[in-house]
């Protein structure tokens, strides 16, 4: 493994994940072995690998695959395709040639080695962000109105569009009066598109009222925080993010709190050019 940049929390990981490689790895267990919450581990660990945890695994026991198939001989593929955890020698076969280029037999004929290894050069997403202007705040606690969205990123406007509509028909909440949060619960990069959890919310005091939008009461939990500002498309906001957790956390002597990153926006597609577009991160700290 190469990494441009490491963090010892993640360095734990990739440990941990080599030397567990027969057991079942979950999220939960590998968050523990950070010592970071599950919310902010799966950015963290692509921020500095640019794959996701699970992706990770994958190769980590496609490479110990590979070292079976070039120098155990006496292995059957099947055999190898179990422990590397695939259910049939079909699918182990598919995810070898997607990975390699080469299927499992023609690589344990003739290994191509240098586009073997090019595959564990782990470079984290690019960014394209220098350098960034990060506060530290403290956040207050805004009691919310929200309604939770849950599915591929791709469907979050359909759950905005039903939020908007509740704001209009309520009256409550109102857009122009108050704040509209977003909190994503996870990575959508690295998440199952059917695991992806992401409140719209707007500040709001008080009981929401029963109502057919699915909206209800929440609060955004109160404490210090590290905010940095997106301008520009929300479809480009994870080079930010990436920002705050890679670039500005390691040197800041900050630990993070158990609560996801969540965004403030300061304006609105309708209001502004996309360009113009204002979005507060907000990283939560201890």
């Amino acid at each position: 493994m190469s990494l441009k940049r490491e963090d010892p929390r993640i360095s734990r990981v990739c440990d941990y994940i080599n030397q567990n490689l027969d057991i079942e790895l979950s999220i939960e267990q590998l968050s523990g072995v950070a010592a970071l919450s599950k919310y902010h581990f799966h950015r963290l660990f692509s921020a500095f690998t640019g794959v996701s945890v699970v992706r990770f695994i994958q190769l980590m026991r496609l490479k110990r695959a590979s070292f079976r198939l070039a120098f155990e001989p006496q292995l059957r593929i099947i055999d190898i395709a179990y422990e590397a955890g695939f259910d049939s020698p079909e699918a182990f076969s598919r995810a070898f040639k997607r990975t390699f280029g080469q299927s499992p037999s023609g690589f344990r004929a003739s290994p191509e080695w240098p586009e073997w290894h090019s595959k564990f050069q782990f470079d984290m997403p690019s960014g394209g962000v220098l350098k960034m202007n990060v506060e530290i705040v403290d956040f207050t606690e805004t009691p919310v109105a929200l309604v939770e969205h849950k599915g591929p990123r791709e469907q979050v406007l359909d759950t905005v569009g039903r939020f908007v509509a509740w704001r209009k028909e309520t009256g409550l909440s109102p857009v122009k009066t108050s704040q509209t949060f977003g909190v994503p619960y996870s990575d959508p990069n690295t998440t199952k598109p059917e695991d992806f959890r992401f409140d719209v919310c707007g500040s709001f005091a008080g009981e929401v009222p029963d109502n057919s939008f699915g909206v209800k009461s929440g609060v955004i939990p109160g404490g210090r925080c590290a905010v940095v500002q997106h301008r520009g498309s929300h479809d480009n906001i994870d080079e930010s993010i990436y920002y705050l957790y890679r670039n500005w956390l390691p040197d800041s002597g900050e630990e993070l709190r158990d609560y996801p990153c969540f965004f403030q926006y300061r304006n609105f597609i309708h209001e502004v050019d996309e360009c113009d577009l204002l979005t507060d991160i907000f990283l939560p700290l201890k």
